[in-house]
């Protein structure tokens, strides 16, 4: 399956890519990955920022239990995989975007064009965050980070290749950076023992030791139930409540994640362009070697995170406990982990479409993944109302487990929808919106 130039008017200027030049495989793809995100952003819709007490609790309750196991299995085989491939498909979506459009004349060029695109992306991603109210917002990031594509357009796939894995060890470089000053901690900690003992001055770095060491050396316990309570009675209250609650927590995790999750997405949209340029997304590459990628990104992927998760925190009684057992932190590793898993994954799509296998479900994942905008918006719409306060007020009331629930009806609502809405439009609503706005110019909406 090839791709062909968008049509293109001089008179008009570039339009978006028509129908029938989509790449059917590539839809596909980020319909997948799309659906895949919900199951990592639900525990935060459900939950919100309490998740990550939610998930100790569950540590340490039954490992047979229902929420034990749904918490292991989806860490082991699609906790950051799901956004490693959308951040792929993203970067191979903005190859896509300039790699078909012209300069004509006395209209935009390419550039402004793009970044057009992304600054409104950005716009939407603070509207997610802080008007829908989903705090774990991507299109924010996606906007910010995907800016530095351009400058690396014309660059052959190997070097794009090289890129990305430059800034996986860039990732890698940091955790290890920051595992050890936390080691340093409790170096300066042991220090200040020893001095104390012989009557010796303590330096700064040592008296700051001594307030933080003793913390992270407390046993884990439950959460504060009396916490939990009224964090859950904010967030099932109305939306001006629950918006004044959001608001400063959002705009610091926004900041925190535009540093931490700069590698991070980089890393995979660098990967998804040169995959592009390979021809990996676009079908070309040979049944083996797509048997290949699938056996090698599952066979070495998960068993990798199995050890990974066995390893983290959940298992240990205490954080210095963990900090004490390893001198590298085991997660120093999890973007190779997640990087194999992720291409086991787009393999596995890859064959599924070749040998049409469930032709009707690649159809309805393509649909949804042309629709992907306005299917990831219409999750945080769907998700928020569920569960916060000002619609039905399910926060904090159902188990783990029970939340997949509600993502399996947002599947096959979204799976439905897509498919329907595209037997009658050229695009999702959102998507409509966005192009009108990249252009400047209101789009043709109907078939």
């Amino acid at each position: 399956m090839t791709q062909t130039n968008a049509a293109f008017d001089t008179s008009t200027g570039a339009a978006p890519i028509a129908q029938a030049d989509r790449i059917k495989s590539i839809d596909t793809i980020r319909g997948f990955a799309l659906l895949g995100i919900l199951l990592m952003n639900i525990p935060g819709f459900a939950f919100g920022f309490m998740e990550g007490n939610l998930f100790n609790d569950i540590s340490l309750g039954s490992h047979t239990s229902y929420d034990y196991l749904t918490l292991k299995g989806v860490e082991i085989f699609f906790n950051g995989t799901m956004r490693g491939l959308f951040s792929m498909l993203f970067g191979a979506g903005m190859m896509l975007f300039m790699m078909n459009k012209k300069e004509a004349p006395g209209q935009p060029t390419v550039a402004i064009y793009y970044y057009r695109r992304l600054l409104w992306l950005v716009f939407f991603g603070l509207i997610n965050a802080f008007v829908i109210l989903w705090f774990g917002d991507i299109l924010f990031y996606y906007g910010l980070f995907g800016m530095l594509l351009f400058a690396f357009r014309k660059l052959a796939p190997k070097w794009l290749m090289i890129l990305g894995l430059a800034c996986i060890s860039f990732a890698m470089i940091q955790s290890a950076w920051s595992w050890s000053e936390q080691r340093a901690i409790r170096t300066n900690y042991l220090e200040a023992q020893i001095a104390k003992k012989e009557k010796k001055p303590l330096t700064e770095e040592q008296k700051r030791a001594e307030s933080i060491w003793p913390q992270w050396t407390t046993p884990r316990k439950k959460s504060d139930t009396a916490e939990t309570n009224k964090n859950t009675r904010i967030m099932q209250a109305g939306y001006i409540g629950i918006f004044k609650e959001l608001r400063p927590q959002t705009a610091g995790f926004e900041v925190y994640l535009t540093y931490y999750e700069l590698w991070d997405m980089l890393s995979m949209m660098f990967i998804g362009m040169a995959l592009l340029g390979w021809g990996f997304f676009t079908n070309k590459l040979s049944t083996q070697t797509y048997v290949l990628w699938l056996i090698a990104g599952y066979g070495i992927g998960i068993p990798f995170g199995f050890f990974l998760f066995n390893n983290s925190y959940y298992f240990y009684p205490s954080f210095a406990q963990r900090i004490e057992q390893w001198r590298v932190d085991p997660y120093i590793f999890g973007e190779v982990r997640r990087l194999l898993i992720t291409l086991g994954h787009a393999s596995l799509i890859m064959l599924t479409i070749r040998l049409k296998i469930v032709p009707w479900l690649m159809r309805a994942l393509a649909a949804v993944g042309q629709m992907a905008f306005t299917n990831y918006l219409m999750q945080s719409i769907i998700c928020t109302f569920f569960f916060f306060g000002y619609g039905f007020g399910y926060f904090g009331k159902l188990h783990l487990h029970q939340v997949y629930y509600i993502v399996a009806a947002v599947w096959i609502f979204q799976l439905i929808f897509s498919s329907i809405w595209l037997r009658y439009f050229r695009f999702g609503p959102f998507e409509w919106v966005w192009r009108s706005l990249t252009y400047w110019k209101k789009q043709p909406m109907k078939l």
